[in-house]
């Protein structure tokens, strides 16, 4: 579809009643994103999310009763989808090797990385279908059509995270109700439904504008806009651009309710880290985070294995945790990470529409 669709027919549907502010905290996987947290950002007029990636079907399950005792607003939670067998198991066996000094250093074992990668994906739908949320959102792939069908009969309004065109057409087919269009400038994994080693380095991805501005002129569906917004002037502009609503990840990350580390929030603006890049380093798939020296060493030998890399490294991770060492820690952050404020997430909601409608009269004055 090359004709651009009316602003009417973007902005409209079922997503937009869910929040009184175009301002969705991102689904973090690996502990930030807990019920108080989401509900605090509910609370407050945005739209919250949990983040089911990597926790059990009933430790999901008991995480969206505890956000429902929290608050009586609209939420989302994030599936990641079943990821397609390994190709190479020999690479991370020699990568397994290569950080076995990492291993000795932290007094840890290697995580055992046979596991499957399925995320319990079918078991976790079932609990949503059977309880539903108001938004289900998925990331590294497109769910069949008849998942995002199952949902639609229960209510709950389906979210396909993209970062092209191409999966912005797979979704729309597939039966999105919206999507999260993910620029290259995004902290944490890139949600590329195939990853493709091929890609890696400096033309991984493309700019959220540039993307946002692609995809809306491709689909007709409602777009969130993701990719190193931590401004209310930025969420202006991505809304200018056609999005309805931005989505925040490492502008949250620093809030008193997210569960990262204090290690992790204090990185964000330490000026020890000077920069982000995209490593394969401590999962396996492209994940942009600040540059420490377990990125620098191994990022360059890191195979493409997700997520038998992240299950490799989890016990280093914890143990360099525990050590109080960043160096060691996957310090998931977005292009904008020295723009953090560690400001309450409800006061952090209302602060961003503050500068939002600030920037919106300066476009009309």
């Amino acid at each position: 579809m090359a004709n651009e669709p009316s602003g009417e027919h973007r902005t409209a549907g079922p997503l937009t009643g869910l929040f009184r502010h175009p301002v969705v905290q991102a689904p973090m996987a690996g502990g930030a994103s807990r019920p108080s947290l989401a509900a605090a950002v509910s609370d407050a007029g945005g739209l919250g999310f949990l983040a089911a990636g990597y926790k059990t079907p009933a430790a999901m399950y008991e995480e969206v009763k505890q956000l429902r005792a929290r608050t009586s607003r609209p939420f989302g939670v994030n599936l990641f989808l079943p990821q397609p067998p390994l190709a190479d198991p020999a690479a991370v066996a020699v990568y397994a090797e290569q950080l076995a000094g990492e291993a000795a250093w932290y007094d840890t074992p290697l995580g055992d990385w046979d596991r499957p990668a399925d995320d319990a994906y079918e078991a976790k739908l079932a609990i949503l279908l059977d309880d539903p949320v108001p938004v289900v959102s998925f990331t590294f792939g497109c769910p069949s059509a008849a998942d995002l069908e199952a949902l639609a009969r229960v209510g709950t309004v389906t979210v396909v995270t993209v970062t092209s065109a191409a999966e912005a057409l797979a979704a729309q087919e597939a039966g999105a109700d919206a999507l999260c269009v993910q620029g290259v400038e995004a902290g944490g994994h890139q949600g590329t439904h195939h990853d493709d080693p091929q890609a890696d380095g400096t033309g991984a991805g493309a700019g959220l504008l540039a993307l946002l501005t692609e995809i809306r002129e491709t689909v007709p569906l409602p777009l969130i806009a993701a990719g190193g917004l931590m401004r209310g002037a930025q969420i202006a502009a991505v809304l200018a651009a056609g999005a309805c609503a931005a989505q925040l990840g490492t502008a949250f990350l620093a809030c008193p309710e997210s569960g990262a580390s204090e290690l992790h929030k204090r990185a964000l603006t330490d000026p020890l880290f000077t920069g982000t890049e995209l490593t394969r380093a401590f999962s396996g798939r492209p994940a942009r985070g600040l540059v420490n020296r377990f990125i620098r060493e191994h990022g360059p030998y890191a195979p493409a294995a997700y997520p038998q890399v992240h299950y490799l490294t989890a016990g280093l991770r914890r143990a360099a945790a525990a050590a109080g060492d960043p160096q060691a820690l996957n310090l998931w952050a977005g292009q904008g990470h020295r723009l953090a404020r560690g400001l309450p997430a409800a006061e952090l909601v209302g602060l961003l529409t503050t500068e939002l409608d600030a920037a919106r009269a300066s476009f009309t004055s």
